[in-house]
């Protein structure tokens, strides 16, 4: 099920369960202007079809004692696929790695790490990353400030795009 088969109302849907995901599914069906019980249905479908991947909360993770956030990129000695996928392996077994996302280019992985302290993030890198089957690099930038962090998708600009090619 590619965007072109989702109607106005799923992406409404989409939009609002996106800006709150506690939002009750008679509120729901009020704003995307429905009943609850296709609403209901709709959303159940949504999920079956991976467009909603899941719900969680967000949290403040420096108010949590996360205080150091870090951004790994690690280049890797082979891109064949079964390295690759190894490494993304070990990457979702390590807790400190919230997000991995392979790119192209210089770089082959970009990791963003959390870690309560400068140095349990110093005994990550160099107790596990950096010793990594297969790791040929790690550059790392620490975080000073984020100025956005904004999860999801911009809906407005698909509705754009949408009226533009219809």
């Amino acid at each position: 099920m590619g965007i072109s088969k989702l109607d106005a109302v799923d992406r409404k849907i989409l939009a609002e369960l996106q800006n709150d995901g506690r939002i009750t599914n008679v509120d729901l069906a009020g704003k995307v202007g429905i009943s609850a019980p296709p609403c209901l249905r709709r959303v159940r479908t949504l999920e079956e079809k991976g467009f909603i991947n899941g719900y969680h909360a967000e949290v403040n993770s420096r108010d949590l004692g996360f205080e150091v956030q870090v951004f790994a990129m690690v280049g890797l000695h082979s891109q064949a696929e079964t390295d690759l996928a190894s490494f993304e392996v070990q990457c979702m077994n390590w807790p400190l790695v919230r997000e991995c996302h392979m790119l192209n280019g210089e770089i082959d992985f970009i990791l963003k790490c959390v870690a309560p302290d400068l140095s349990t993030f110093q005994s990550f890198l160099t107790g596990h990353l950096t010793s990594a089957e297969n790791v040929a690099s790690v550059k790392t930038s620490l975080v000073i400030r984020c100025a956005k962090d904004e999860p999801g998708v911009p809906f407005d600009i698909l509705e754009e795009r949408l009226l533009k090619d219809s």
